[in-house]
């Protein structure tokens, strides 16, 4: 198991900030050894539990140039014919996928192909299964032309707890299913839009692992 590059500097201080605490409290407060165990304690599940938030574990990456893999890992919410008014502005599928607080928060290129347009919203930070977080809330949209064709759009959309999306792919970049386009630090969500006639792989309420998941299959 990796730490991610996202999390090593946050991690990093966080330490220091815990030992610096632990160490001035057994200083300043010595005669109260209790509550000083107690403290210690606390920071080192504090402290692991953002080690969690922030773990790269090693995947086997399945590809396949028809297939829509899913984008991270976590639960599918959502699976209906929306209208899609950023850059179709039409009828596509809506599947969508929340990252939990305990789930790995990469997010991975769901599908091969040539980034044909990329934008960063800043914006709100409300709970992720709001039914406005992926109008409203601060988000990248990214379209990828696939290998076979269709176009694929995907989203990052950060929550209430998701203060900071981070991604590695800009227009014209040519990217590779599975591997990483962003990190959303403490979870929330990744909406893929695709043709309305794409095969569903996957139904509402299925938990999907990022990278290996088959969540749908293009018509081609």
């Amino acid at each position: 198991m990796k730490i991610h590059k996202e999390g090593r500097r946050i991690l990093f201080f966080t330490l220091l900030v815990l030992l610096a605490v632990n160490l001035l409290l057994f200083q300043l407060n010595a005669e109260n050894g209790t509550f000083n165990r107690i403290f210690v304690g606390a920071s080192l599940v504090a402290f692991l539990i953002l080690l969690q938030f922030f773990r790269s574990p090693a995947r086997r990456l399945f590809t396949h140039e028809d297939l829509i893999i899913a984008p991270a890992d976590g639960k599918v919410v959502v699976i209906e014919d929306v209208h899609e008014s950023e850059y179709f502005d039409d009828t596509r599928k809506q599947i969508s996928i929340f990252m939990s607080p305990i789930n790995v928060h990469i997010t991975r290129n769901p599908i091969s192909g040539i980034v044909r347009y990329f934008k960063y919203h800043p914006g709100n930070y409300l709970v992720a299964w709001h039914p406005k977080s992926s109008t409203k809330n601060e988000r990248t949209t990214v379209v990828v032309e696939s290998e076979v064709g269709p176009f694929v759009l995907f989203r990052q959309i950060a929550g209430a707890m998701a203060r900071r999306i981070v991604w590695y792919v800009n227009e014209g970049d040519e990217v590779s299913q599975g591997e990483e386009f962003g990190f959303i630090k403490f979870g929330s969500r990744v909406d893929i839009f695709v043709p309305v006639n794409t095969e569903m792989k996957v139904q509402i309420g299925e938990k999907v692992k990022g990278g290996q998941t088959v969540i749908a299959q293009l018509k081609v």
